[in-house]
């Protein structure tokens, strides 16, 4: 039984009755409002404050707060639940996950496509000639990373504790190219005047886009919080299978991503 909204936890089993069985206790965690915290510093306040109140200074340093909290907050809620009592359902869950996520994917593709086919013509005014190197590369990295971190499965498996970080940080470091090839291309076409609110296809754009890339940092705080008890040490498999799977969505989304807002 669990109370996620106050970061609370049971710990301990109920009698057929329903009544706490003696011993059991509740324990709380920091974690979910870290998280929340981060979100909403990263989100909604870094939004409202470039694209409704034109403070870019308060932006930033509203994302400059709110991804790393982010990021600390998956990392410790992570390592927190490796130190748990028993490997819960983190494996089971994981499914269920995405596909409330590939919903959302799917809510904005098809807002998208609507938008496209029904257009008079596209791309609409104020458009510039999407890149096909740097998506071309970005792709081969994704990609590549998902190989790396199925061959840090492998090792795990094996009980190879040097190739399992290896391969792991080969994955990380895959994951952060990706991020900041995303950024640099941000850069660039924000310079050519593709900005946010350019046109129609401009806000399609950096809403999918940066709405994966917020997966790909959340995948790489998942990552961090497999890696680190590892450097002492200490792994959990579901928790290494469940990044797997979310990894390898993130990567299959960006197929999706890349194929319809560039070479489309």
């Amino acid at each position: 039984m669990t109370a996620i909204a106050t970061g609370r936890t049971l710990r301990g089993l109920e009698t057929a009755a329903g009544d706490l069985a003696p011993g059991a206790q509740w324990e709380t965690s920091p974690w979910p409002l870290t998280v929340a915290g981060g979100i909403l510093f990263a989100l909604p306040l870094a939004f409202s404050f470039h694209f409704v109140y034109h403070k870019p200074m308060l932006a930033v340093f509203s994302l400059g707060v709110g991804v790393p909290l982010t990021v600390w907050g998956v990392v410790g809620w992570t390592r927190e639940a490796i130190a748990g009592h028993g490997e819960g359902f983190v494996v089971g869950a994981m499914p269920w996950f995405i596909v409330a996520e590939a919903l959302i994917f799917l809510a904005f593709f098809a807002a998208y496509w609507f938008m496209r086919l029904t257009a008079p013509a596209w791309p609409p005014a104020g458009s510039v000639p999407m890149p096909q190197l740097v998506p071309a590369l970005m792709t081969a990295i994704l990609l590549a990373s998902s190989l790396t971190y199925h061959a840090a499965e492998l090792a795990h498996e094996r009980r190879e504790p040097g190739p399992f970080l290896g391969w792991l940080l080969a994955s990380i470091a895959l994951g952060a190219a990706f991020l900041g090839l995303s950024a640099y291309e941000w850069r660039e076409l924000m310079q050519a005047g593709f900005g946010f609110g350019a046109n129609a296809y401009s806000t399609a754009f950096y809403s999918i886009t940066g709405f994966h890339a917020a997966h790909v940092l959340a995948g790489l705080g998942i990552f961090f919080a497999v890696l680190l008890p590892a450097l002492a040490g200490r792994t959990n498999r579901p928790l290494i299978t469940a990044a797997g799977i979310y990894w390898h969505f993130v990567d299959i989304v960006w197929l999706f991503v890349v194929t319809q807002l560039y070479f489309w």
